[in-house]
Formats: structure tokens, C-alpha cells, sequence
């Protein structure tokens, strides 16, 4: 991939990223006053502290690889930034992970507690479900999309993949296991932003067969170099202080494998991930060029 595609890439992720920033209040505050202020407060508080709000941007992206236009599908891409911005929320909580810092600000719970925050990730994985109705497409897609979110949400997805995750704190897990609590709880919700874009796009079954292949392949891409950042990259990189999984007796392709053989194995999920969408052609030169440049993150 040229450096012009990896600029490009990153210029259409900034548009549309901008683009999510101006919809997310609007959508938020659309269903009319609330019940309680602090509540709302406390969910945009989360809702906008920013962040790559990668998920909506690979939704779009995905729609626009499958022949439409991924900005006709703002609501179900903010959505899905509500569902992400919930987990994030809970796993902050002192039951979970008890962070006191996410994105350089206090979490939630450091602002508001432990149960208004709580409330707020449970409002906003439940709103989230309110937008995707606001689409403008027909009934019949609306509830696949909706169907696709739930699925990737629940316990076969991200809560299921953050419970193996808690159970398996201090323990050194197989290799296999991890890369199914992975697919869980972090690749779950890439498929589902993926597939609901090509699901809104009214994809043919070869390129929404073709799509989740890339979804799989970038999840796993995805979490192999975060765990390669742990050790090579820097705190302002990652978001945490480098080494914190080694610290923390935290199971990881770099720990239970090595550098050298994480390195080769997230080079490969990047290839599968190129070739699953090579068919389609220049309609998803943006998802290639976001692959590769995931992988490039640790050099």
C-alpha cells in the first residue's frame, strides 16, 4: 500500500470522524427531555470525550465498499459508538477494571460514581438500539442491523469475551482461548459495525461473505498489535503506560508466544484481511489501506 493511499485514508477517516462528532449529541438529546439531567450529562460526558470512533468509520466504509454511500448511515454509525462507548464505561467501573483515566480524562465513575456511571453505559447501550431505528431504510434491514448489534454486544460477543477476560486475570490461558476472547470482546463489535454497513447497503451474499472475512481478519489484526505496542510502543500510543500487561500477568500473543512470531502472525491476518476484499476492487481501497496501516503501528 503507497504512502498516497495511507494519506488519503487518513484524510477520509478525519472527515468522517468530524462528521460523527457533529451527529452524536444530535442524536443523543433526539428522543426529548430526560428523566434526569445528570444521567444525559453523564453519558455525553463519555459519549464525547473522543477518540478514534473507528467503529462508525469502518461501518461507513464498509457500505461504501459494498456500492453505497457510507455517510447516508450516520445514526446506525453512531449507534454503534454508543454500544463501544457503554463497554468502555463499565469496564472503567472499580468492579472491572477500576481505571481512574481514559483518553487523558477522568473515567466516569471519577465524576459522576460508580451508579450513575453504571446507568449510564446501560442507557447508552439501550439508546443505541433507539437510533439504529432512526435509519431510513427499510424494516426487514433495520432489524438486521439491529439483530447483527445485539448478537455482537451479548454473550456470545463483548460481554461474553469480557467475562473469559475476568476469569482469566493472573492466568496464563492457551493461545486458542485468547484468540476466542478476543473475537469476543474487542473483534465482535468490528464484525458487527462491518456487517451492518454492508447489511445496509443492500450487499449481495459474495460481498457481505467477503466483508466479514476482512472483519475477522481486522479484529485479529487489531489486537495482535495492540499487544505488540505493549512492548515496543509509547504511552501516548497505546493510552497506557508501556509493559502493563507483562505487569499484570496478563496473557497476550507477545507472552505466550514472542515479538518475532506475533509480529508474523499479525502480518498474516493483514494478508488474509487484503485478499478477502482484493474482489471488490477500488470501492475498498479505504479498508485496505486502514489494514495496512494497523499493522504499521509498532514501527
Amino acid at each position: 500500500m503507497t504512502e498516497t493511499a495511507i494519506k488519503e485514508m487518513k484524510t477520509q477517516w478525519n472527515e468522517r470522524r468530524e462528521l460523527v462528532e457533529s451527529e452524536l449529541p444530535k442524536q443523543l438529546r433526539q428522543s426529548g427531555k430526560p428523566l434526569d439531567e445528570t444521567l444525559t450529562e453523564s453519558m455525553e460526558y463519555s459519549l464525547m470525550a473522543g477518540g478514534k470512533r473507528l467503529r462508525p468509520i469502518l461501518l461507513m466504509a464498509a457500505a461504501d465498499a459494498a456500492g453505497a454511500k457510507g455517510e447516508d448511515f450516520l445514526a446506525s454509525a453512531c449507534a454503534i459508538e454508543m454500544i463501544h462507548t457503554y463497554s468502555l464505561i463499565h469496564d472503567d467501573l472499580p468492579a472491572m477494571d477500576n481505571d481512574d483515566y481514559r483518553r487523558g480524562k477522568l473515567t466516569n465513575h471519577k465524576i459522576y460514581g460508580a451508579g450513575i456511571a453504571t446507568l449510564a453505559g446501560d442507557a447508552l447501550l439501550t439508546l443505541a438500539f433507539e437510533v439504529m431505528t432512526r435509519e431510513d431504510v427499510s424494516p426487514e434491514i433495520k432489524l438486521a442491523v439491529i439483530q447483527e448489534m445485539s448478537a455482537a454486544a451479548g454473550p456470545q460477543g463483548m460481554v461474553g469475551g469480557q467475562a473469559v477476560d475476568l476469569e482469566s486475570e493472573g492466568k496464563r490461558i492457551p493461545l486458542e482461548k485468547l484468540r476466542e476472547m478476543h473475537l469476543g470482546k474487542t473483534g465482535a463489535l468490528f464484525k458487527a459495525a462491518i456487517r451492518s454497513g454492508a447489511i445496509l447497503a443492500k450487499a449481495d451474499e459474495k460481498t457481505l461473505a467477503a466483508l466479514t472475512d476482512y472483519a475477522l481478519a481486522f479484529g485479529l489484526a487489531f489486537q495482535i498489535t495492540d499487544d505488540i505496542l505493549d512492548v515496543v510502543g509509547d504511552e501516548a500510543t497505546i493510552g497506557k503506560p508501556v509493559g502493563s500487561d507483562e505487569r499484570n500477568n496478563k496473557s497476550t500473543y507477545v507472552t505466550l508466544t514472542s515479538l518475532e512470531e506475533a509480529r508474523r502472525l499479525a502480518r498474516e491476518a493483514v494478508d488474509d484481511g487484503l485478499k478477502a476484499i482484493a474482489p471488490l476492487g477500488d470501492k475498498a481501497k479505504f479498508l485496505g489501506a486502514l489494514l495496512e496501516y494497523l499493522i504499521s503501528r509498532d514501527n
